[in-house]
């Protein structure tokens, strides 16, 4: 029996394990793949604009993200320092794989804490509190408390054009009973959707024709207890590189509208606000003739651009013609094409302040399956979940 049961091992699901387990609490984190421990299937960095104050304050309730940013940056950028403080703040560009592997590696060796490596299939639930979770092998797990954060997995499906496949992101297994046993416990679920651009072999792209983004000169450092000799130096950081988009790109983007995911009717959930689709953007703001985007590096370990600002659930054949329009991409390589993932989440309504669920006692959700947007917010809210 444990104390607590945290289900996933996303950005969310890491600090409500550690936190639980800090403060003496048998904890149990249950995840498909340890290796994937806080993977950025989406934007590979940390902080930034409204973000980066998330990640200073977990550091001060003791977290383990802002020490995971700092050990992994690629690069270290105050933004907006053109500008008034109170909208300077840091980002960095973070390496994936090296994140994952950090957290994996503090995840072992955590006391208090035992991973286990499953699929939770349902959760147990007897006179309206929980008592444990049941994985797809049958194995079962009790707890007196469950902490879900399941992110973007529960009945995910990912869309790219006119079509629709059941799974997770990045090719992963998506969790299929999960929001049924919510339901069936009285939780009401919708559907949300975000999405993720392409990414190209960096080999493949011209850099010359954009701006290269360097990162700061000084030392910067999300987490207090981070010293200049744990981090990477100005000149060993990696450059980010800022291009537009063309006429060309917006003409291909209009012409297949109706192909989009987002403007077939195939997607049925709501988007975030704060990172539209490149569709979206040229609907929603027609009036501007070129939109940003910055190409950057994914891991040391990877020969990999991410196209920053370019999420989009365009067919394939689109997505080409889309980044051959782009500066410097006239020849690039797609290694992954893009797409749009929907899937369930819980209405964040049904949640006390502690976020424990008003239905099952005992029973906590944060991150994404609460509709967060950005891995920091997911983190913020397993903290206090598992606090």
């Amino acid at each position: 029996m444990f104390d607590v049961l945290v289900i996933g091992a996303g950005h969310a699901g890491i600090e409500a394990a550690a936190a639980a387990a800090r403060m003496g609490a048998n904890t149990c984190l249950v995840t498909m793949d340890l290796s994937r421990a806080g993977s950025m299937p989406c934007n590979p960095s940390v902080g930034g604009p409204a973000k980066g104050i998330v990640v200073r304050e977990i550091d001060a309730l003791g977290g383990v993200m802002p020490r995971a940013a700092d050990a992994t940056a690629l690069q270290f950028k105050m933004l907006n320092t053109s500008k008034g403080p109170g909208v300077q703040c840091l980002r960095v560009q973070s390496d994936k794989l090296a994140y994952s592997r950090w957290m994996a590696a503090f995840l072992k060796q955590q006391p208090h804490l035992t991973v286990v490596e499953n699929r939770v299939e349902s959760l147990d639930i007897e006179e309206g509190a929980v008592r444990g979770a049941i994985c797809r092998d049958g194995t079962r797990l009790c707890a007196r408390t469950v902490v879900v954060t399941s992110g973007t997995y529960m009945q995910s499906v990912v869309l790219k054009g006119h079509t629709a496949t059941p799974s997770g992101p990045d090719g992963q297994p998506a969790s299929e009973g999960l929001s049924e046993s919510l339901r069936n416990a009285g939780l009401r679920t919708f559907r949300l959707k975000t999405g993720t651009p392409p990414r190209v072999l960096a080999d493949s792209v011209d850099l010359s024709f954009g701006q290269e983004q360097t990162g700061s000169a000084e030392f910067l450092h999300f987490s207090d207890d981070t010293r200049p000799e744990d981090v990477l130096g100005p000149d060993e950081q990696e450059s980010c590189t800022l291009i537009w988009t063309r006429p060309e790109t917006h003409r291909i983007i209009r012409e297949h509208l109706t192909d989009s995911a987002m403007y077939s009717g195939l997607v049925r959930g709501k988007g975030p606000r704060y990172c539209p689709s490149i569709e979206d953007k040229l609907v929603r703001f027609a009036d501007k003739e070129r939109h940003q985007l910055f190409l950057e590096p994914e891991s040391r370990d990877l020969d990999t651009l991410y196209i920053q600002g370019f999420s989009t659930s365009m067919p394939e054949d689109v997505q080409e013609q889309m980044v051959h329009s782009l500066p410097g991409l006239e020849h690039a390589v797609i290694e992954k094409y893009a797409y749009a993932i929907e899937y369930d989440a819980i209405d964040p309504l049904q949640l006390r302040p502690s976020l424990e669920t008003r239905a099952v006692s005992g029973l906590f959700t944060a991150g994404q399956v609460n509709g967060t947007s950005g891995y920091e917010e997911a983190a913020g809210q397993g903290l206090m979940a598992g606090i």
